[in-house]
């Protein structure tokens, strides 16, 4: 079989903690430092590689003789923690130079490539052309104050986007230029980040302070005691909507399957936080804001305009909102923002990028474009539901670049089960191709799980459906067609994902389009 012995990997793992313990004894016999808070480091732990890291406001209680760090590129719920101070030296490339090889882990690689930007924006920022380090000596009063201040809103970094900042800013405005073809070229302007504590939980909206940049916005804007109304209990909504019940919102919710409405309500902390409504055009009554997600383009525009649908019977929608989670093309997106502004209401289309696992976790990324207020009303349910929301401009932006996103992901899914098949056909085992695959700058988070699932043959537990991925990809191909863009390994994607859809795995995880490759 094309892959190591267990002799020759413990030797190789056995060679690579050797040469990062010799190589940390070394640094750590030089000096010995306490960092301030923002220090880029490289630390060590029990049991755990070389890490890049930086030093974070320590969370009460302090603890004597350790520094609180956020570790690069670990998952997420590893991202914080406590290092001995004996076991933390500074980065610079020297220390890089040395250790950026102890460990071949791709989450490793990440993490070194994500400190190293930080690095650069350091130097840039410091006329010294060093960040800086206090050696032998206490962390400064000014220092504990700020650490002490900023504790309850440790910010989890966004890494590769625009800068953050926190979810209380307000946007600006979108610039738009022409690009070489005629059409608008959008940048995005405003990134809200997820304010978490000093344990990395998610901090409740009602404790996030309002920044003195938002003092300009309207009362409405700023208002934390909003009602808020689900349509869909579906894949993705389930979580969304625990993560907004169990950040302590009053919710009403309707389903076309009234058991996951009635199974949302028995999860609420509260008797009386989750209400079960009978028809959408109740919700958009009883809430200040209504998010909808469904299936499609053709559910979402009857989800509005349909009989007992959020505009029956409805004379006005002044002061209320609407937000629109399903995946859409942009034409459909505009038609509904007419049709909500034609009452009176607010618009923000919203699009979802993630998984049902980063849904249930609360680290979705939502691209919003619309009524600029309306997306800063929606912060205390956008830090609930996911880890940035970004603000991009006016409706049919996102919903723009959701499809590209989602045509970029369909294609390396095809390419991964094609893969895959390859290797059983050569004798290659699926599991001994990923660890390798996981070594290379190719390993990504969303194709090693997926890897996982086709190895597994656990295409039950779904994640997104085939239905779903062939639908995002049609629209991109619709969007294409508008502008008359040749998009040849989308089309090849898409007859994938139809002939996959006719062997019958609708509602399966997309990952079972392995299946139609491998058979």
């Amino acid at each position: 079989m094309f892959c190591q012995t267990e002799t020759e990997r413990k030797l190789e793992r056995e060679k690579q903690i050797s040469l990062r313990d010799s190589l940390f004894e070394e640094r750590f016999a030089k000096m010995k430092a306490s960092f301030k808070v923002g220090s880029l480091v490289w630390t060590r732990m029990k049991n755990c590689p070389v890490w890049p890291a930086r030093i974070e406001p320590q969370p009460d209680p302090p603890k004597k003789g350790q520094s609180y760090v956020y570790f690069f590129g670990a998952k997420i719920e590893e991202q914080y923690g406590w290092v001995a101070n004996s076991a933390i030296t500074k980065y610079d490339h020297e220390t890089r130079s040395q250790l950026e090889d102890a460990s071949n882990r791709a989450d490793f690689k990440q993490g070194v490539e994500q400190i190293e930007a930080e690095y650069k924006k350091s130097l840039g920022k410091d006329s010294e052309g060093e960040p800086e380090y206090e050696f032998e000596k206490a962390e400064s009063d000014e220092a504990k104050s700020e650490g002490n201040r900023r504790s309850r809103q440790v910010k989890r970094k966004n890494e590769g986007l625009a800068s953050t900042s926190r979810a209380t800013k307000a946007p600006k405005k979108v610039n738009s230029e022409p690009s070489e073809n005629g059409a608008k070229s959008y940048k995005m302007s405003f990134v809200a980040d997820k304010l978490r504590d000093g344990q990395g939980r998610l901090t409740p909206a009602s404790d996030v302070d309002v920044d003195e940049e938002s003092e300009d916005l309207d009362e409405e804007t700023t208002d934390k005691n909003l009602t808020v109304g689900f349509l869909g209990v579906g894949v993705m909504s389930q979580g969304i909507i625990s993560n907004v019940i169990n950040a302590g919102h009053t919710v009403y919710l309707w389903s076309r399957d009234d058991t996951k409405a009635k199974s949302m309500e028995e999860k609420a902390r509260h008797e009386g936080q989750v209400t079960v409504c009978m028809t959408p055009c109740d919700v958009m009554t009883a809430c200040d804001i209504v998010f909808n997600c469904t299936s499609d383009p053709e559910s979402a525009r009857k989800m509005v305009l349909d009989n007992c649908g959020v505009l029956h019977g409805c004379d006005s929608l002044d002061g209320k909102g609407f937000v629109e989670l399903t995946g859409i093309d942009p034409q459909t997106s505009v038609k509904l923002a007419d049709s909500i502004a034609g009452k009176g209401g607010r618009y923000l289309e919203a699009q979802m990028h993630g998984s049902r696992e980063e849904a249930i976790k609360g680290t979705l990324i939502m691209l919003t474009a619309g009524d600029s207020k309306l997306f800063m009303k929606c912060q205390p349910f956008f830090q609930a539901m996911a880890k940035s929301s970004l603000y991009l401009g006016d409706v049919g932006v996102a919903s723009r670049i959701y499809l590209i996103l989602q045509l970029m992901q369909g294609i390396n899914l095809v390419g991964l089960a094609e893969g895959l098949v390859l290797a059983d056909r050569c004798g290659i085992s699926g599991k001994d191709m990923m660890d390798i695959f996981n070594m290379t700058s190719m390993a990504s988070p969303y194709l090693s799980s997926k890897a996982k699932k086709i190895i597994d043959k656990d295409f039950k537990t779904v994640d997104q459906s085939i239905k779903n991925i062939q639908k995002d990809i049609r629209l991109a191909l619709g969007l294409s067609d508008d502008l008359m863009q040749p998009l040849m390994m989308a089309s090849t994607a898409n007859e994938v994902f139809k002939h996959s859809r006719k062997l019958g795995f609708d509602d399966q995880d997309c990952s079972c389009v392995y299946m139609k490759a491998r058979y």
